[in-house]
């Protein structure tokens, strides 16, 4: 270890959540750690959960031999050439197919072979899934000790359980109310599930059940890093922290888009600022409670530091500016719901995998984690010395 440095030891688990493209901004706050970090913190988050798209960096950094710099590398690159025609089905057959499919279904009445699934097809995700992570490596990480426990969330339909889906100690399996925590090897089906957007994109099969979005019915995000012996909890979100909305007047209906975007807010925002919320409670409550008079009650509880970045503007604005560069064929689509309005671009915002956007993502990403420096650096246990500065500005390259 540098002289330069000091550097605390503890087990931080570093929690992604879901958003589909908002996730490109996780990937900016990501690299500004990279860059505050020194070099021999190779794998500062021993413990990694995610959700959704969220789930997709999490096993892309956790599957990274090389260790945390080279995964962020690698991400960066990963979502700054990243198109929608690697998600989902964008041209003008692939669109038609499944509006004619919805469309036939309904005036049939159900009567065809079998009903519609999504209204995208996301049969491009797996092939572009394959060529960016290597899941063997997941198992490498483990057995190196550089890796604890990596997990990915979701749904299961039939059950209405929330499955936490882990790689690492088998010893940590756990059930809960409506979720449960099971160990098993990371692959494909298991990204394929958890990113599975309600209604968006169509269920994945794991052995004998279907599952979908891992956000949906998620109500403790954080819990799975605290089952794996985190004591420290950074939270990484895709909307500015919660404060007091803002009601305007209006006259006209609410657009279809509108009413999915706040939807999809629901499943992907909510759960996640309310486990925070009960956090902190606790973290209060507990710090008021002697740690003997716990032992003697028989209380498994202790106090889990969590420091959250999140945006610091809401990314469906930034979504709005960017809706041109959709494929014409699903502007088309979105224009017809009404996603393309101003009213209408928080489902943009979920769904416009093209660089200018992503590529905007990570900078406010990078530039809302330099803003926060001093506390990631506490919080990682990373003590610079006065002369070392970094730099507040954004890059393209690490």
């Amino acid at each position: 270890m540098s002289s330069r440095w000091q550097t605390k030891q503890h087990e931080i688990g570093l929690i992604l959540s879901g958003g589909g493209a908002r996730a490109a901004y996780q990937v900016g706050v990501l690299k500004a750690i990279a860059k505050l970090l020194p070099p021999e913190r190779r794998f500062p988050f021993r413990i990694i959960v995610g959700t959704s798209a969220g789930a997709i960096n999490a096993t892309a950094l956790a599957a990274e031999p090389s260790g945390f710099h080279a995964g962020i590398h690698q991400l960066e690159l990963v979502w700054k050439t990243l198109h929608c025609h690697s998600i989902y089905r964008s041209d003008f057959a692939g669109v038609s197919k499944q509006i004619l499919y919805w469309l036939a279904s309904f005036f049939l009445g159900g009567m065809g072979r079998r009903n519609p699934r999504s209204f995208l097809d996301n049969s491009p995700l797996k092939g572009f899934l394959q060529k960016v992570i290597t899941f063997r490596n997941i198992q490498a990480s483990v057995a190196a000790d550089n890796l604890k426990a990596v997990s990915v969330t979701a749904l299961g339909y039939s059950s209405g359980q929330s499955v936490c889906f882990y790689e690492g100690d088998p010893c940590h399996n756990w059930q809960r109310a409506q979720r449960v925590g099971v160990s098993c090897t990371l692959s494909l089906e298991h990204l394929l599930a958890s990113s599975a957007i309600p209604l968006v994109f169509p269920a994945a099969r794991i052995h004998r059940e279907y599952f979908g979005d891992g956000s949906i019915r998620q109500h403790a995000p954080v819990s799975p890093a605290l089952h794996f012996g985190a004591s420290k909890v950074l939270v990484i979100g895709v909307s500015p922290h919660a404060r007091a909305p803002e009601r305007h007047k209006t006259s006209s209906h609410p657009s279809l888009a509108q009413v999915a975007g706040q939807l999809l807010n629901g499943t992907f925002l909510d759960s996640l600022e309310n486990d925070l919320e009960r956090l902190q409670v606790l973290n209060r409550l507990l710090d008021l409670i002697p740690e003997n008079k716990l032992e003697e009650a028989g209380i498994p509880m202790r106090k889990v530091d969590v420091l959250l970045v999140a945006p610091s503007k809401p990314l469906e604005a930034l979504a709005a500016q960017h809706s041109m560069h959709f494929p014409w064929a699903v502007r088309y689509l979105l224009r017809g719901i009404g996603a393309l309005r101003r009213g209408g671009s928080v489902l943009a915002s979920y769904l416009l995998f093209e660089p200018p956007y992503t590529r905007d993502l990570i900078r406010l990403g990078y530039q809302d984690a330099m803003q926060q420096k001093e506390e990631i650096l506490a919080f990682m246990g990373v003590e610079a010395p006065a002369s070392t500065t970094q730099e507040n500005t954004f890059s393209g390259a690490l």
